[in-house]
């Protein structure tokens, strides 16, 4: 079993900038980030595997940027020019051998 612990989120106005941090308890082959607005499936945000390739959401690339260290088997997620659309609960997520695991999830609010 692999526990993720997430921390970070909460309130922002638009344009603000969060950022979302992991931890794993064990060593990750691809970690990252998805999301879940109210009323709509769980999609991508951005993962990142250990060679440090990267994947991203269209509505999220060249605002939001992954990294992580792979010593802490922690990923991060910067957020900036966050806009009400990105208001969802968002997801840790960490892939160990064939194995997919999820966070429980951090609240990202962005208003006025």
């Amino acid at each position: 079993q692999v526990q993720l612990v997430e921390s970070g989120g909460g309130l922002v106005q638009p344009g603000g900038s969060l950022r979302l941090s992991c931890a794993a308890s064990r060593t990750a082959s691809t970690m990252g980030w998805y999301r879940q607005a109210p009323g709509k499936q769980r999609e991508l945000v951005a993962t990142m595997a250990r060679d440090s390739s990267t994947n991203y959401a269209d509505s999220v690339r060249g605002r939001f940027a992954v990294s992580r260290d792979n010593a802490q088997n922690t990923v991060y997620l910067q957020m900036n020019g966050l806009k009400p659309e990105d208001t969802a609960v968002y997801f840790c997520y960490a892939r160990v051998t064939i194995i997919n695991y999820w966070g429980q999830g951090t609240q990202v609010t962005v208003s006025s």
